[in-house]
């Protein structure tokens, strides 16, 4: 039997700073849906999700593979992470590293009276920026967004700061990993004169953004599974239809797959190296 494309099961997750608002890519819903996990039972080496704010994420830090092993156990990974921005509410923001470089004997008292939420380096952003995160950057994301995170396949986060919200801490582990360092800001498009552009690589994975009208033959990276995140648009692919909002798993092996756009038609295609 020959291998087709599969559609990666979306699991909703409820979150205090989520949103009701969640068209075009889902019906609005009537509880706050914060974050939106793709294929999270098959675990992939990447994970997928969008997220949708209306109010701050807490200021958090992830480490790296090296200190999630010694941490978490054997096998435990780090989190480093990129975010394309989809949606942006005027004035929406991100904070990402600091403003400029901060001492780190003082951040266990920024983080108790939240002077660190002043000292981060919030940017202002549009749908259609790219921003890196990698393990150690110290980060936020405020409200009015819609963004589609590509991480490592790890859930281990360290909240700094959460502003008084009832959740546990983890201030020893966090502040062992940050980085002090500012922050490079969006990453720049590289045109790949394919049709394609890149947006963020690194050895944990690779993305690029595809934008068609016209039926295309996909081809894949030889020997590696890819996930295609269809973030506008609707279709075909592999005489399967699709839709914004949806992820799938093109498996190792499936070869060239057709992909038809029934309207114009934007994606994610992400890989591990």
């Amino acid at each position: 039997m020959s291998l087709q494309p599969v559609r990666l099961s979306a699991s909703f997750k409820e979150k205090v700073w989520g949103s009701e608002r969640l068209r075009p890519w889902y019906p609005d819903a009537k509880v706050k849906i914060g974050e939106v996990w793709f294929g999270e039972e098959r675990n992939l080496p990447i994970l997928v999700k969008l997220l949708f704010t209306t109010g701050r994420l807490s200021v958090q830090v992830h480490p790296d593979d090296e200190f999630a092993a010694r941490h978490h156990g054997e096998g435990a990974r780090g989190k480093t992470e990129m975010w394309h921005i989809l949606r942006a509410d005027p004035g929406a923001k991100i904070a990402l590293g600091f403003r400029e470089p901060v001492e780190a004997h003082r951040l266990p008292d920024y983080c108790a009276s939240g002077e660190i939420e002043r000292l981060l380096n919030w940017i202002e952003v549009q749908a259609g920026d790219t921003y890196f995160t990698p393990a150690g950057t110290v980060h936020a994301i405020g409200g009015g967004l819609v963004l589609c995170e590509i991480q490592q396949q790890s859930d281990i986060t360290y909240r700094l700061y959460d502003y008084g919200r009832p959740r546990e801490l983890h201030l020893e582990r966090g502040l062992q990993v940050l980085h002090t360092s500012t922050h490079p800001g969006p990453r720049a498009r590289v045109d790949l004169g394919t049709g394609a552009q890149l947006l963020a690589e690194c050895e944990y994975f690779r993305t690029e953004l595809y934008e068609f009208e016209r039926g295309i033959d996909h081809g894949l990276t030889d020997g590696r599974d890819e996930i295609l995140i269809f973030i506008a648009g609707s279709g075909s692919i592999g005489g399967q239809t699709y839709n914004a909002g949806e992820a799938w798993l093109l498996p190792n092996g499936i070869g060239a797959v057709k992909i038809e756009p029934l309207a114009p038609t934007r994606f994610l295609r992400t890989w591990a190296p």
